[in-house]
């Protein structure tokens, strides 16, 4: 099927862009033509924050019960719509339909009703004794005009981490999808169009990176949530730096799934934690642990089992419900994969399996999923992040040697500790510089504060630290006469 769009999202309307430039998407499984969408211009841009600026307006001052209640009929409708947005996702980026009905279907409502709940129980006023007399109130105001900016590899859940709290907070959104992944993007328009959301508290603008460039620098924008490259990252901080201006980046990863001594591999109980922390999404997932850190004494046999786990895995279009491992976005990031195997033979690894694409594939920008070994911490198939099927595997010595080289990473995102001991994992994981991590499992969960440190971002996602990122706080001196 072919989708065409002529119109853009902007202050709860369908509106003509300013320009006939199109932005035309291509199956990831098969390489035909799929949708069409404008492709927005500045000036669409100036449109969504000024449609932003004035919905914010009456947004910010409805009573949080009832912002909630309109992200609780959000939620109803993309329940309702869960079977197409995956169906577009999965066409689109090739993710496999399977898992994209856990995660770009359903996530996003769980997040809508998650912050919807958090509006409700919280307490936007708090009152403080002074110490010099009189009081203090405390408010948590919301902060403005949200610029979006969401990546292609989980374009509707990393689009909820942003739009959700900031709803929930009082604040309207300019959303700009990545020009892979924009029909999953107009179908979230729709959503918000059929479950009332007033008009401009979600605007959304389709471009590439200049768009993007220009969204972050726009004086009508109060603050950034970006999700993207560490390259491009900086360049958002640079640019919200010399702005002042508020900024949450979540950027690249390259964490450490650490295999304990007494770790029970055993593939029939722990195939599935082991694929979601290591390989979900064809390994297009920012914190998936693609360095499996090995103890020597055991490392042939482990390396063999990773092998089989990899080799036993299902690669084929990304509609179809039995594919484990899809093609990857683009052919420019199959390109960027495949140079990055052939550097880890130039490097002198060894490919235990995969290494090419898949013989009974003619179309599609399919990679075979790929094991590494013998490979050493500072290869660079080792330090910098492939986003792709590759594992590599690195053997260590002992505990104190696994996390020092866990630690040895530009990176801090993720990371995983497998072990028939969850207290000692549990131990090592609190020894891992990185903003999350797993024990025998990871799988980000939307109570909790989702981020990064080092060369992997600023600021945390999800929580109810997520909501806190899109307010601002407020104080308020009371004289005396306020006391009692």
């Amino acid at each position: 099927m072919y989708i065409n769009y002529d119109t853009l999202f902007i202050g709860g309307e369908w509106v003509k862009p300013s320009s006939a430039k199109r932005i035309d998407l291509i199956s990831a499984s098969t390489e035909e033509p799929i949708g069409s969408v404008p492709e927005a211009q500045e000036s669409d841009v100036d449109d969504a924050v000024a449609a932003a600026r004035r919905a914010f307006t009456e947004w910010s001052q409805w009573a949080p019960s009832d912002r909630a209640t309109a992200m609780e009929r959000f939620a109803d409708i993309l329940d309702k719509r869960a079977e197409e947005m995956v169906g577009r996702v999965s066409s689109q980026n090739g993710m496999p339909v399977a898992i994209a009905t856990q995660l770009e279907g359903a996530y996003p409502a769980i997040l809508l009703r998650y912050y919807a709940g958090l509006a409700r129980g919280l307490e936007f006023d708090e009152t403080r004794p002074g110490l010099l007399g009189g009081t203090t109130l405390v408010r948590k105001e919301p902060i403005g005009v949200v610029g979006a900016i969401v990546p292609w590899n989980l374009p509707q859940s990393l689009a909820a981490f942003k739009y959700a709290p900031a709803m929930a907070a009082g604040c309207t959104v300019v959303m700009k999808p990545s020009p892979e992944t924009v029909l999953d993007a107009f179908l979230l328009a729709e959503a918000a169009e059929e479950a009332g959301i007033p008009g401009g508290v979600l605007n959304i603008v389709p471009g590439g990176r200049e768009l993007g460039a220009y969204l972050v620098s726009h004086p009508g924008v109060d603050k950034i949530s970006f999700t993207g490259s560490t390259d491009a990252g900086r360049m958002v901080g640079q640019t919200c730096g010399h702005l002042l201006r508020p900024v949450t980046l979540e950027l690249g990863g390259k964490s450490a799934a650490i295999v304990l001594d007494d770790a029970k591999l055993e593939l029939e109980k722990i195939a599935e934690p082991l694929f979601t922390a290591t390989l979900i999404n064809n390994g297009q997932t920012c914190f998936l642990g693609t360095r499996v850190l090995v103890p020597r004494t055991r490392y042939n046999e482990i390396v063999d089992i990773f092998t089989g786990f990899v080799g036993a895995l299902t690669v084929g279009d990304a509609l179809d419900p039995a594919t484990q491992i899809g093609p990857m976005a683009s052919v420019r990031q199959r390109e960027r994969v495949e140079g990055y195997i052939a550097k880890g033979r130039a490097e002198g690894a060894r490919v235990t399996i995969g290494g090419g694409r898949p013989a009974d594939r003619d179309l599609g920008w399919f990679v075979e999923p790929t094991v590494f070994a013998d490979v050493d911490n500072s290869y660079v198939i080792a330090q910098e992040e492939i986003f792709g099927p590759v594992l590599s595997v690195i053997p260590y010595g002992d505990e104190d040697e696994a996390v020092r080289i866990a630690n040895d990473s530009d990176f801090g995102l993720g990371g995983s500790v497998w072990t028939s001991d969850p207290a000692r994992g549990l131990a090592v994981a609190k020894r891992i510089q990185t903003g999350t991590i797993g024990v025998n499992h990871y799988m980000p969960d939307p109570t909790a504060p989702f981020g990064g440190i080092k060369a992997s971002g600023l600021g945390r996602e999800l929580g109810p630290e997520g909501l806190a990122n899109y307010q601002q706080l407020k104080s308020i001196y009371l004289g005396q006469e306020h006391v009692g």
